[in-house]
């Protein structure tokens, strides 16, 4: 009895957290504007939003065990998200743009080429890695990798940049006013092909 006693507790805490994150999840999408609910809505969601975070230890400081024992907890069930409980996390929307450049002066737009919709998820999720701080040192190392597939493709052209960037949807809101995605450059890397020495450029 003890046992089922103890598992029923820990059903019941896991529950009760999960239900926490999606309740959070959700209010966050509707004081966004990113719902069909009216925009009276707004204030209300960022209300319940920010209750549903201080139950699960978000208002405490960084470094209170409660919050760490919560947050470790969440990450390790794969649940530290609404949506990830129930399949794969989806990456953030963000794009690499190749610029290369001929001998000639043209100038052809391309970006990284993938086959089949699973290495497209892949690449997806390789990119919405790289725009996190701690990939910070391997971005011009796994930038250079994708740019010279394209290269591959491409023998005469002498010089690429690499623009990387993230695709910020409208909202609802925005959408229906005839406002499309905008493309928000992060940083950027110039690879010379036609000599042995790579130039980059961050910014």
């Amino acid at each position: 009895m003890g046992a089922k006693r103890i598992y029923a507790a820990w059903a019941g805490v896991h529950f009760f957290l999960i239900a926490a994150v999606c309740v959070a999840g959700i209010f966050s999408l509707v004081a966004d504007g990113l719902t069909i609910l009216p925009s009276a809505f707004d204030s209300y969601a960022r209300k319940g939003e920010l209750a549903a975070a201080s139950v699960l230890g978000k208002e405490m400081a960084a470094s209170n065990p409660v919050r760490r024992g919560i947050a470790t907890y969440l990450d390790a069930a794969g649940s530290q998200s609404g949506y990830t409980f129930f399949a794969p996390n989806v990456p953030g929307y963000h794009r690499l743009i190749l610029e290369l450049y001929y001998h000639d002066g043209r100038v052809e737009y391309d970006s990284p080429h993938v086959s089949g919709g699973a290495a497209a998820l892949r690449l997806d999720s390789l990119l919405d890695r790289l725009a996190e701080p701690g990939y910070e040192p391997l971005r011009e190392v796994v930038v250079k990798m994708l740019a010279f597939s394209v290269w591959q493709e491409h023998r005469d052209v002498e010089k690429i940049r690499a623009i990387f960037g993230s695709v910020n949807q409208p909202g609802i809101r925005d959408f229906e006013h005839g406002k499309r995605e905008s493309f928000q450059p992060l940083f950027s890397f110039d690879f010379s092909l036609r000599n042995k020495e790579n130039q980059s450029t961050t910014r």
